[in-house]
């Protein structure tokens, strides 16, 4: 076999795994709606998406998901908080200030971190950060928003921190030699040169960071509260979306209301996804030309 016969097959080796990926991606969607939609045959689109009360086993039954959707947004939002300046900057310090050998060893304690279970995250939050919340604050329970953003960050931040860091590396070395024959100092060569230059990638991790984010489950079903009701402060308990799906499912009847209910909120799950990444991706081409602009 030739080298060109050869690249063709790869190519479309290639070709073909594409194809198969976004075959299983069309049939899990089409699944989804399937399951989903029958649901609005008993209520309104607008009374699911913005209904307060969530009793899928009252007779009759409630389905409105905005108390869901609520928390959902924000844990998400008040673990960005923490875990996106965290991340970014500890991908600063490791790829441009930290000496090789304390650089190795943030390296290895991120994977780490990376590597660990969100169930026993869960469980640290259950049995160490619930009862300090509790006891500090004087709190009914100490499973509420600020335990499941904690935790969320905790897992955000080695997916954002390992991808800025990428990002970083990838800047040419002539642009930090250049800054540096200007007379400008490290930190303002990382402010000014280094950082608008990888704005693309950095926000692609931030993206991805909180993805993870809104998109966990586990952690959120043992830490959150579970009380499906829109919160008042940031110590109230809450129930996110992917915690609500994956708590009712196994005790939903088969093409009950409340499970094609279920299926309905992995589809507003889907969507709000989706939206959060087209905005993300349009961000981030602007970041990428503010960041050429700069250089």
């Amino acid at each position: 076999m030739t080298r060109y016969q050869k690249e063709i097959v790869i190519k479309n080796l290639f070709f073909i795994l594409s194809l198969i990926s976004i075959l299983i991606l069309g049939l899990i969607v089409v699944f989804l709606f399937r399951e989903g939609l029958p649901i609005f045959r008993e209520v309104s689109v607008r009374e699911f998406i913005f209904g307060r009360e969530w009793y899928p086993t009252y007779s009759p039954p409630a389905y409105g998901i905005w108390p869901l959707i609520v928390g959902s947004l924000i844990v998400t939002l008040f673990s960005s908080l923490l875990a996106v300046p965290l991340g970014v900057l500890s991908a600063v310090y490791i790829s441009e200030i930290a000496p090789p050998a304390i650089k190795e060893i943030l390296k290895s304690i991120i994977e780490l971190l990376a590597g660990l279970p969100s169930v026993v995250l869960g469980f640290f939050g259950m049995v160490i950060i619930a009862p300090w919340l509790q006891d500090t604050f004087d709190l009914p329970t100490g499973l509420n928003i600020v335990n499941a953003s904690v935790l969320l960050a905790v897992m955000a931040v080695p997916t954002i921190s390992s991808i800025s860091e990428d990002a970083l590396y990838a800047v040419p070395q002539d642009f930090k030699e250049a800054s540096y024959a200007l007379g400008a100092t490290k930190f303002e060569t990382i402010a000014r040169i280094i950082i608008p230059a990888a704005l693309s990638g950095i926000s692609t991790a931030v993206i991805l960071g909180m993805a993870r984010a809104i998109g966990e489950t586990m952690v959120v079903l043992m830490v959150a509260g579970g009380a499906a009701a829109i919160p008042e402060s940031i110590f109230d308990s809450v129930r996110p979306m992917p915690a609500s799906i994956a708590a009712e499912m196994g005790e939903a009847p088969f093409r009950s209301g409340h499970y094609h209910a279920l299926f309905a909120t992995g589809i507003i799950l889907f969507f709000m996804t989706l939206a959060f990444n087209l905005i993300a991706d349009y961000i981030a081409q602007k970041f990428k030309e503010v960041g050429s602009a700069t250089l």
